[in-house]
């Protein structure tokens, strides 16, 4: 077994508390929101993680998210689920991006996506906390972590996604083992059917940031980013945003990172970026709004980003406004430009939301807000292998004489 696993756990949670009031809340307990309807955060004793670990003893460990496992919130060794969740690498895009572009390949974790982060840290705190049956909405990826996941310590899972969700995705968490239902609707359609289930006692609802989990699990990939730059951080990060998890996750990341004094003061910019057929959060920036209304028909091709209201919008515009960032939205063409020049130029396939970060790299390059000798990091969320690719038409004959000079 994995030494991070199978080591005793010293643990250092304090108490969850509400991300719009600072009420306090017990840990140890099942939450979903608080009582204002917002997001619950993860507290630690930042103290005594400082005391029990240095940053060096840190790095010197195997290179997994549960190398971090004093700044996470499963407190028993026995209650971890995992598939092999492995630091992902940051890969230079130097022909389709820059000298100064890299990108961190999510597309490397279990189920291909990021979402698995955020659902093994979940799905192992229900676990933890006797949940026996689960239920989510999901454009596809995080349907599937859940599945994966939930399937591997026996939790029974539901999931309701969008009809036009990747064929592949749907089909990828049934394999795994979740009853998964097609709505004519969008996810927060979705959500609002996880909702009712939820209030009439027929399962414990997953949805994005009404658990108090997902966040930090996915917040390990700003500490891993630190770690592979050398306790330092770029001077930007795109990141594509729906719920917008990871974004809200990682600024947490480098606000605990500080506090232990592992890193210095500053920080990147945060963009958030968003499809412009779906982009609720640019235009609540845009309008200096701390919430974002719901976007009314939101179509792209990046299904990942495709959230029309997201509960945690005071939180990533947060983020952005305090980073000194944005919110941008690229449209369909510029994402799937993007991914083609990655994939020709680079070699290295990424899903349309990780295009999107390119192009929004690109717009805010020509636009001024980022300069090309300053070191950037694009998130591709999954792995490119899940979307529909053109079409690859030559056929060759082996019967009929080949002209080699055609080829």
């Amino acid at each position: 077994m994995n030494e991070n696993l199978s080591a005793d756990r010293p643990t250092f949670v304090t108490h969850l508390e509400c991300s719009m009031t600072g009420e306090r809340y017990e840990a140890d307990q099942l939450h979903n929101l608080s009582r204002v309807g917002r997001p619950l955060l993860v507290r630690y004793d930042l103290d005594g993680v400082g005391a029990a670990i240095s940053r060096d003893q840190l790095a010197a460990r195997e290179t997994d998210l549960w190398r971090w496992r004093e700044l996470l919130p499963v407190r028993h060794t026995r209650d971890i689920v995992s598939l092999g969740e492995i630091e992902t690498p940051l890969i230079p895009v130097p022909k389709s991006g820059g000298a100064n572009v890299l990108v961190k390949d999510e597309g490397r974790l279990p189920t291909g996506s990021f979402k698995a982060r955020g659902l093994v840290m979940a799905v192992a705190m229900a676990k933890e906390l006797g949940v026996k049956r689960i239920a989510m909405p999901t454009n596809g990826n995080a349907g599937a972590a859940l599945a994966a996941y939930a399937t591997r310590c026996g939790i029974e899972t539901i999931v309701f996604c969008p009809e036009d969700t990747p064929e592949i995705n749907v089909r990828e968490i049934q394999a795994q083992g979740a009853r998964v239902w097609r709505v004519n609707g969008l996810i927060d359609d979705c959500g609002a059917i996880v909702g009712k289930g939820a209030a009439e006692g027929r399962w414990f609802d997953f949805s994005t940031l009404k658990e108090p989990y997902r966040i930090e699990g996915k917040k390990t990939m700003g500490l891993e980013l630190a770690a592979q730059l050398g306790w330092r951080l770029p001077k930007a990060i795109f990141y594509p945003t729906g719920g917008g998890t990871g974004l809200i996750g990682m600024w947490k990341a480098f606000d605990e990172l500080e506090r232990l004094g592992w890193i210095g003061a500053e920080r990147p910019r945060m963009y958030a970026v968003q499809a412009s057929g779906c982009a609720p959060i640019v235009r609540a920036f845009e309008a200096g709004e701390e919430h974002a209304e719901r976007w009314e028909d939101a179509h792209t091709v990046a299904a990942g980003i495709r959230v029309p209201r997201a509960v945690g919008d005071f939180l990533i515009l947060r983020a952005v406004r305090e980073s000194g960032g944005k919110a941008l939205g690229v449209g369909d063409p510029a994402i799937l430009k993007a991914v083609d020049e990655c994939a020709r130029r680079d070699g290295l396939l990424l899903c349309p939301e990780g295009g999107a970060t390119l192009a929004a790299y690109k717009q805010a390059l020509k636009d001024g807000e980022v300069d090309e000798d300053e070191e950037v990091v694009l998130f591709n969320c999954a792995t490119g292998l899940k979307y529909p690719m053109p079409e690859a038409p030559n056929w060759l004959d082996r019967h009929a004489p080949i002209d080699f000079d055609q080829l």
